[in-house]
């Protein structure tokens, strides 16, 4: 019995276990590494799908645990290269996507699925996000969505090739997204759910899924007496809510609420691992 033994750590991924620089630091990997090898199950629990995963997160970051992707909607075993368990959106995809798209203009309704990122409006910013992210996208039409069906998201104005831009926002932009927010919720929400992973990146997924469920029925699963779960933003709310121990980087959207650990980009996560969590396994023998 190693000392994390009995601890179940998910952490998110973009602004958590990275940097602002989307990079994760090395200090979090070697922190990680030590988890393990002392008796720890860690896992990244994300919002992002298998493709925005492949070259930054399966095989570059230790877990040993299936990933929780697509925000709690589907879990993702990374040594078969497959999912063992998805909750499909049980909505027409194509219906949701024209009217989406047609009534929300200048925003961009993309679809996260297995194989890809998919849009039925052409966007060149949109491309080159996916091309910097070693992500496979594609336009489709509202008659060839690839099934299953599991998340969509309503992004802004893609002004980088990587996700930092999405967290500033303008005026306007805000009150745009808080607009197609109420809206989904009013005219899907008996369906979905929708969760704010940047200030410009709504997320939408089967109802009631979401980190936390997913997060708590893998620590049932795997028999872990703790879970311990460590994000930044208000798709991880839930997880942070439902833990046993839950932190925040010190620069995170939601610090205000949880108890803060050093900045993103010195090691948040490595901080959890080395100092918070053998303080909360003194505390409960």
């Amino acid at each position: 019995m190693g000392i994390y033994s009995d601890v179940l750590l998910t952490v998110d991924f973009d602004h958590t276990l990275t940097g602002p620089d989307a990079r994760v630091p090395e200090r979090n990997l070697e922190a990680i590494r030590y988890f393990i090898k002392n008796g720890g199950t860690f896992t990244v629990n994300t919002g992002r799908s298998i493709p925005m995963s492949a070259n930054n997160i399966i095989g570059k970051v230790p877990v040993n645990a299936p990933l929780l992707l697509y925000t709690g909607s589907a879990d993702y075993d990374t040594e078969a290269g497959e999912l063992t368990r998805f909750v499909p959106i049980p909505l027409d995809a194509g219906e949701v996507l024209m009217d989406l798209q047609t009534r929300f203009p200048t925003l961009n309704v993309e679809v996260q699925s297995a194989i890809g990122h998919h849009m039925l409006m052409k966007s060149p910013g949109w491309e080159g996000y996916c091309e910097h992210n070693h992500c496979q996208w594609s336009y489709i039409t509202p008659d060839t969505v690839p099934e299953p069906f599991i998340k969509f998201a309503v992004n802004g104005e893609f002004r980088q090739s990587t996700v930092a831009s999405m967290y500033e926002t303008t005026p306007e932009e805000a009150a745009l997204f808080d607009e197609v927010t109420e809206y989904i919720q009013s005219r899907y929400g008996d369906a979905v759910d929708t969760f704010r992973s940047a200030a410009r990146i709504l997320d939408v997924h089967a109802k009631n899924t979401g980190k936390f469920n997913a997060a708590r029925a893998l620590q049932k699963k795997l028999g872990k007496k703790y879970l311990i779960c460590v994000g930044d933003a208000q798709n991880d709310l839930s997880m942070l809510k439902g833990a046993d121990a839950a932190y925040c980087p010190s620069d995170a959207d939601i610090a205000h609420l949880f108890e803060n650990v050093c900045s993103c980009g010195e090691g948040a996560v490595a901080e959890v691992i080395l100092e918070k969590i053998p303080s909360f396994l003194k505390k409960k023998k």
